[in-house]
């Protein structure tokens, strides 16, 4: 659509997950049309982290050392996981405040038509962190969907073996919503889910 570098710069923000074609187009003309954007700076930014940022050998969470700050932190609970698809999962987790365990990051979820089996992600490096006794509950924080739920029957079946407690993050209406626009899964599981006042 545009000449040359222009559109070399949009289609590479195009290829940025969640980017469509508009916002690639709306990035990159805002970058060309902002004089103060110091694009020097983010140049720089793009290679340090690229350089620096690794992945936690224990839980697999983002990290700039061996070990996220984390599995560092001698105050949270050793006997509980929560295991999650990605990194950004653990972020929005400990927004909530509400969680004071360990992680165990996936790196995705079990699905067949993406070519995603049990072998592509982090589930052997659960297992051996489970082995040695101290996980006395696991929650299964996988995303609400397909992928997610089979995600979630696989472990808990391979978990059965296990003398842990394992468990599943609630999941049902969410607050300022609508029933009429609840599909029939989210229903269900509302109902379920469905505790006393």
């Amino acid at each position: 659509m545009y000449d040359g570098i222009v559109q070399d710069l949009i289609d590479e923000f195009g290829r940025l997950p969640g980017i469509g074609p508009k916002s690639a187009q709306r990035i990159a003309f805002h970058i060309l049309q902002t004089p103060s954007f110091d694009v020097s700076h983010l140049a720089e930014l793009l290679s340090v982290v690229r350089e620096r940022v690794r992945f936690c050998e224990v839980c697999g969470n983002v990290s700039e050392q061996d070990r996220c700050s984390i599995c560092r932190d001698p105050r949270r609970n050793q006997t509980l996981i929560c295991v999650v698809e990605d990194a950004k999962d653990v972020a929005a987790i400990e927004r909530t405040r509400e969680f004071r365990g360990l992680y165990h990051v996936l790196g995705g979820a079990i699905s067949p038509i993406a070519g995603v089996g049990p072998d592509d992600l982090r589930i052997t490096q659960l297992m051996q962190r489970l082995a040695d006794g101290t996980v006395q509950e696991v929650i299964l924080a996988t995303n609400p969907n397909l992928e997610g739920e089979a995600t979630a029957t696989y472990l808990s079946r391979l978990m059965q073996v296990l003398e842990i407690s394992v468990t599943r993050l609630a999941s049902g209406l969410p607050v300022g919503g609508d029933l009429e626009y609840a599909d029939e899964v989210t229903l269900g599981r509302a109902f379920e889910g469905r505790r006393s006042v």
